[in-house]
């Protein structure tokens, strides 16, 4: 059978956001997946070829003002290159992102991610899982506690550090982990057959 490669490429302003992108990876490790973690910020040549083998890429980055940092934007136009050579057509792409609010507007970084994967011949790859605290017995410890559909969702508050990012939150991107990995190996699966 084949392993999945599955790469992380994000970035974390204060921390939040890599303990989210480490449980990514820990959920796709334990679906039998290669996995990546790549700092935008500190990508390197090597680190493209990784992402140009990967069979998925998850995009992370927190939410800052309203879509992804400044790292991940200089990132994205980066992969212009390969937009132009169609190198990542048909990867599974996913996302993840933190902000310090409950809203925080993330649903917009999601949705840049998913314009940017769509920009780059991508097949997205969403959360799968039911909306959790949305009724008299639920609670803030449920999977998918925000209600997030497109990608892992998290928050934080401002004023705390990297340990305090939400165990739901944790669990629910270990999940986002999951999901790709085994999305990519029923993928590849269904490659080999054609």
């Amino acid at each position: 059978m084949t392993t999945p490669v599955v790469s992380l490429a994000y970035h974390s302003g204060y921390g939040h956001t890599a303990v989210i992108a480490e449980a990514v990876r820990a959920g796709a490790v334990e679906a039998g997946a290669e996995v990546h973690l790549i700092k935008v910020d500190e990508i390197t040549e090597e680190q493209w070829t990784v992402l140009d083998r990967s069979d998925a890429i998850v995009f992370g980055s927190p939410t800052y003002m309203g879509t992804a940092s400044g790292a991940f934007h200089v990132f994205a136009e980066a992969t212009s290159k390969r937009w132009a050579t169609q190198a990542w057509k048909d990867k599974l792409a996913a996302g993840f992102t933190n902000s310090a609010s409950k809203s925080g507007d993330k649903l917009h970084t999601l949705q840049y991610f998913q314009i940017l994967a769509a920009q780059l011949g991508m097949h997205w790859v969403n959360l799968g899982l039911l909306p959790g605290w949305n009724s008299s017995t639920g609670s803030e410890h449920d999977l998918n506690r925000l209600g997030v559909f497109t990608g892992a969702a998290a928050q934080t508050n401002a004023d705390e550090g990297p340990e305090a990012v939400h165990k739901a939150d944790i669990a629910t991107a270990e999940q986002l982990g999951r999901r790709v990995a085994e999305t990519a190996r029923v993928f590849l699966k269904g490659l080999a057959a054609a």
